[in-house]
């Protein structure tokens, strides 16, 4: 994947970025049935309003951030950020995912905190899924789309908010998500739904077979 990461805004960044993102193959579904109770989001959405102009600006080196917030794992997520960077859109949107994890050491943990759960997938949902969307200043200046913001992070970091359930957050969720509300990339969604599926179908049909043959020997 990395190498495929090179022509990033070729033709449209914004619409690159959702292309990468989609790229990951992170399956919603899958995620909304695993949540678990999360910090409140009033908390994120008010760390959300604090970001420091160091965090978004053009110099600033997010890779070694993130290494020294122990925050990026998997070679193909370093890769994503890399080139990321490159992009201003992408670039603020990791940005602010990095200071919601660096708040926990600079301004007070969280509980539960944000550093045992998905981070990798948290801060590529901020800086491909939503940036691709939603300019990230906005996630600072207005109300509702910093509750995205908040949503998606916590969202895609495996956290239901505090006091919520799955059914009462993924509806709120479906209101607020930009990438829903714009008719012109449904489709686009839709497609990625699709292809989830298949592949889920492919793997059961596998599963089943392999059971089958271990059965039959």
């Amino acid at each position: 994947m990395a190498e495929n990461l090179a022509d990033l805004g070729a033709v449209d960044p914004r619409a690159a970025l959702l292309d990468r993102w989609f790229a990951l193959e992170h399956d919603e579904d899958e995620v909304w049935s695993r949540l678990i109770p999360g910090p409140p989001l009033t908390e994120i959405t008010s760390r959300l309003s604090t970001v420091p102009r160091a965090f978004l600006a053009p110099e600033a080196r997010l890779r070694a951030i993130a290494g020294d917030l122990g925050a990026i794992g998997a070679q193909s997520a370093r890769a994503v950020l890399d080139v990321a960077q490159k992009q201003d859109e992408s670039r603020r949107g990791f940005a602010i995912a990095l200071w919601l994890l660096a708040s926990e050491e600079l301004v007070a943990t969280v509980e539960p905190t944000l550093r045992s759960v998905n981070r990798d997938r948290a801060m590529a949902a901020l800086g491909l899924r939503l940036a691709a969307i939603v300019d990230p200043g906005e996630w600072i200046s207005d109300a509702q789309r910093r509750e995205e913001a908040a949503r998606c992070f916590l969202l895609w970091s495996g956290y239901l908010p505090a006091g919520e359930d799955a059914t009462t957050a993924r509806a709120l969720w479906d209101r607020l998500d930009s990438l829903r509300r714009n008719t012109a990339l449904l489709e686009s969604l839709a497609d990625h739904q699709h292809r989830l599926e298949v592949m889920r179908k492919l793997r059961e049909k596998q599963a089943m077979e392999a059971a089958a043959r271990y059965t039959n020997e």
